[in-house]
C-alpha cells in the first residue's frame, strides 16, 4: 500500500524527514507546506537537499495541502515559541481527517497527567471528529527514553529507579532560537530563559517520566524539576554566535517522577558547549555525546546509545534520526485507531525508508 503524505515544515528536522519522505517507496510525497516566503515555490527535492527535483512545488496555503487529501502529515514545524498556533495546526489537520506523525510538540509524547485539560480535549476531539490519530515521537523525548528502557524494563524481576540521560555537547547545534532564547546559553546567570521557568521542563519532559512509569506499572505522586547552570570560564564561539565569559555555557536539570519520597523515574539532560567544561558532571561514552539508560533494579542496567552518520556529526545524526523516527511510524499511525498515539500504543517502527 502507498501512504499520500504532505511534509510540514522544512527546517532542521523537516528537511531530513523530506527526503526520507522521497525516498521510501511505500510513501508518495503530495504536498510540502512552508512558513517562508523565501522557500515557497521551491521544489522539494531542493529543499531536501538531493541533487534532482522531484516535481512538487512547496506553498504555504493550508488549504491546497488539505485539498490534496494526504492520509498523513509528517509536522515538523517549531513549537517551542509558537505553541498556540502549533496546537492549532494540529486540531485543524486532525480535524480535516489527516493522521499527523510529529517531533513537536513534545508533551504529546505522553500528555496524559503533564497537558492541561483545556489544551488537551480540543486535540482529542479534533482526533475524534476526523477519525484520525496524533503520533509525537523522535529521539529524545521519544526513542532514546520511551522504547529503548522499557524495553529493558520487560527483563527485570525488580525495577528500583529508571533514569533516562541525554549527555551531549551543543557546541554545533545550528539553531539560534533554541540554544539562546529557550536554553539561554550566552546569556547572563541572573536571567531565566523560556526552559527554565517554573513548571517548563515538567511540561516538556514530564512525557517522559510519566509514559516511563505507565510502562513499568507505577503510579506517580509527583512530578518536580531541578537544574545547574555554570558559567562560561573565558569567551568562545559555537555555530550559532559567540559565548562570552561569564555567561551560560553549560546546563544540566532533571524530571522526577516521584512516588513518596523515592525517585522512580527520572529525565536528566548534561548539555556542555566545551567538552571540557563540568568534568564533574556525567561523561559520555563518545566525546560527542551519548543517550544513556540506568536502570536500577534486578538485573540492573547501564546502556549507551552514540549517534553517527558519515555526513556528519552527533548533532546531524541525531536530526536524522529524530526524523526518520516519525517518517518511519506513518503505515503504523494511519493504521491505528483513532486519537493521540504513545509509545505504548504502536508496534515496533522497523522498515528503513530506504531498503539494499
Amino acid at each position: 500500500m502507498t501512504y499520500r503524505v504532505v511534509q510540514w515544515g522544512t527546517g532542521n528536522v523537516g528537511r531530513h524527514a523530506l527526503a526520507g519522505v522521497i525516498a521510501n517507496p511505500d510513501l508518495e510525497l503530495t504536498g510540502v507546506w512552508v512558513s517562508g516566503p523565501d522557500k515557497e515555490g521551491a521544489d522539494a527535492g531542493i529543499l531536501a537537499g538531493l541533487d534532482r527535483s522531484v516535481g512538487v512545488a512547496a506553498t504555504n496555503d493550508a488549504a491546497a495541502i488539505l485539498d490534496a487529501r494526504p492520509d498523513c502529515v509528517v509536522y515538523c514545524s517549531m513549537t517551542d515559541n509558537r505553541l498556540p498556533e502549533a496546537l492549532e495546526d494540529l486540531r485543524m489537520l486532525l480535524a480535516a481527517g489527516v493522521n499527523v506523525v510529529a517531533c513537536a510538540p513534545v508533551f504529546f509524547q505522553y500528555p496524559y497527567g503533564v497537558l492541561p485539560e483545556e489544551l488537551l480535549k480540543p486535540v482529542q476531539e479534533a482526533a475524534a471528529q476526523g477519525n484520525s490519530s496524533l503520533w509525537v515521537n523522535g529521539i529524545d523525548p521519544g526513542f532514546a527514553n520511551d522504547l529503548l528502557p522499557l524495553a529493558l524494563a520487560g527483563t527485570c524481576l525488580r525495577i528500583d529507579q529508571l533514569r533516562c540521560m541525554e549527555i551531549v555537547d551543543y557546541a554545533s547545534y545550528d539553531n539560534r532560537a533554541v540554544m539562546v532564547d529557550i536554553m539561554g546559553f550566552g546569556k547572563p546567570l541572573d536571567e531565566t530563559p523560556m526552559l527554565l521557568q517554573p513548571g517548563v521542563l515538567s511540561l516538556a519532559w514530564g512525557s517522559v517520566v510519566r509514559q516511563l512509569a505507565a510502562g513499568i506499572g507505577v503510579r506517580l505522586d509527583a512530578v518536580t524539576e531541578t537544574y545547574e547552570r555554570v558559567p562560561a570560564p573565558e569567551s568562545f564561539d559555537i555555530a550559532t554566535g559567540h559565548i562570552a565569559e561569564g555567561t551560560a555555557a553549560a546546563l544540566r536539570f532533571e524530571v522526577r517522577g516521584m512516588v513518596g519520597d523515592r525517585v522512580v523515574t527520572v529525565l536528566e539532560h548534561v548539555t556542555r558547549l566545551r567538552p571540557d567544561l563540568c568534568p564533574d558532571w556525567p561523561q559520555p561514552a563518545h566525546p560527542e555525546g551519548s543517550y544513556r539508560v540506568e536502570l536500577t533494579g534486578d538485573p540492573s542496567y547501564t546502556m549507551d546509545l552514540v549517534t553517527s552518520s558519515p555526513r556528519g556529526d552527533h548533532n546531524f545524526a541525531t536530526l536524522l534520526a529524530t526524523a526518520m523516527r516519525i517518517v518511519n511510524a506513518v503505515p503504523a499511525v494511519v493504521s491505528a485507531p483513532p486519537g493521540i498515539l504513545t509509545a505504548l500504543d504502536i508496534p515496533l517502527i522497523t522498515a528503513p525508508a530506504t531498503r539494499s
